[in-house]
């Protein structure tokens, strides 16, 4: 009998990458069962969806209800009112002072896409600022943005224009914040008038490339800066959103705001959605009909985006997230004093990392993290490696694990690492 895989090597493109082997039968807050009953921890959370678990029950009693009522008109053509209900609560959600307007869309990508181009209207400017390291999309424009060539950008040709990277302050791979802030000065002395620059765009935490935390007070030099030249601010919070970092959004940590913010992952619970939400004058600069999308806005993950506002408010999950980060963090110290491989542990609230390099170099080993991944999944532990160097383990469980199964989990993760290191 011809394999799973088998199938789907046949049938599927090869471009689709997959991180393991299993196929899920079923799915329960932090757990997965796979076709062969095998059952698994996620702490990969579908990549920071389910931040509210899989299958959280008020997400399914609201996708249910609306099931029952309709499952698409689109918006532009016959409009309805959980979509401007959502709208209304992100318009409050979101960091900022000030009249703020919302547009929804499917994917992170598309609400990347239309970010820049709402900049770009607003503005009359095409320069867009991205960051080394900065992930934002695989469409032409979202991986011009991004900062990262294996495995997004090799291979398919010219970027975009008008796209300019600066390095990302990262101490521990020798860049501060004011050595970044001194190669945009140079940008704009040597490459690019500020006066062309319609945004600068900016993940707080690096999400793909390796959970890096924006040093306190860069963001809001950044927001300086873009206030002297009259450029907007993006803060793509796709993966930092709805808990994770232990805010409602990164962007709370670093006390200032962003002219646009994009969001999507968390928002549905596990359904398809995304949102741009900035200032009022500069959501109204398109046209009637220059901003939409066929799906976008579905009202069955728009009922599910209402539910997961709902379970991260009744629950405290950006409390529980600071709480689960924290254990966490303290695990993989008391691992780091025996294991000279681990040379970096951080991350807010529960959007955690642990960075590897060659034992007793400066050289990142994206083996020995592959090597923990293989073992933990071995011992039924979804994990998920990032970063340039692919040097680096990321935590993503759902902010509702159950203590007993975080601990579970945690003693995998210190057997898996243990067993790295052969």
């Amino acid at each position: 009998m011809t394999s799973l895989t088998d199938r789907r090597n046949a049938a599927i493109s090869r471009g689709v990458g997959m991180t393991t082997q299993i196929y899920a039968e079923r799915a329960e807050n932090a757990e997965i069962w796979d076709k062969d009953g095998n059952r698994y921890i996620d702490f990969a959370a579908g990549i920071a969806v389910v931040n509210t678990g899989h299958r959280h029950p008020r997400v399914v009693e609201a996708v249910k209800a609306q099931l029952d009522r309709f499952t698409h008109t689109c918006h532009q053509v016959v409009p309805y009112e959980n979509y401007v209900a959502l709208a209304e609560r992100l318009n409050r959600l979101v960091p900022g002072d000030g009249p703020k307007k919302t547009a929804f869309y499917t994917t992170g990508a598309e609400a990347v896409e239309n970010a820049v181009k709402i900049a770009r209207h607003h503005t009359g400017r095409a320069g867009v600022v991205a960051f080394a390291g900065g992930f934002h999309g695989r469409t032409f424009l979202g991986m011009s943005l991004t900062g990262k060539v294996q495995p997004y950008k090799a291979g398919f040709g010219p970027m975009m224009n008008d796209i300019w990277h600066l390095p990302f302050p990262n101490p521990l791979h020798g860049v501060t914040a004011e050595e970044a802030l001194a190669a945009l000065d140079r940008l704009f002395k040597a490459d690019i008038d500020p006066s062309r620059v319609a945004a600068i765009i900016v993940e707080p935490v690096q999400g793909e490339g390796g959970f890096y935390e924006a040093p306190a007070g860069f963001i809001q030099r950044l927001r300086q800066i873009c206030d002297q030249y009259s450029i907007l601010l993006i803060a793509d919070e796709v993966q930092t959103g709805f808990a994770r970092t232990g805010k409602l959004f990164a962007m709370e940590h670093h006390g200032t705001a962003a002219d646009i913010t994009t969001m999507a992952k968390g928002l549905g619970g596990g359904l398809p959605i995304s949102a741009v939400t900035g200032r009022a004058d500069v959501m109204d600069s398109p046209a009637p009909g220059g901003l939409g999308g066929t799906y976008a806005g579905n009202p069955l993950a728009v009922a599910a985006a209402h539910a997961v506002l709902d379970v991260i408010e009744d629950e405290g999950l950006c409390d529980r997230a600071t709480r689960l980060g924290q254990r966490l963090k303290q695990r993989l110290a008391g691992i780091a004093e025996t294991v000279p491989e681990i040379v970096d542990i951080r991350g807010p609230g529960f959007m955690n990392a642990v960075e590897f390099n060659i034992a007793s170099t400066d050289r990142p080993s994206p083996d020995f993290a592959n090597r923990v991944r293989e073992e933990a999944l071995a011992r039924k532990l979804i994990l998920l490696t990032c970063g340039v160097h692919g040097n680096v383990i990321r935590f993503l469980a759902p902010l509702t694990i159950p203590d007993a199964v975080f601990d579970e989990a945690l003693d995998i993760l210190e057997d898996s690492i243990r067993a790295a290191r052969g």
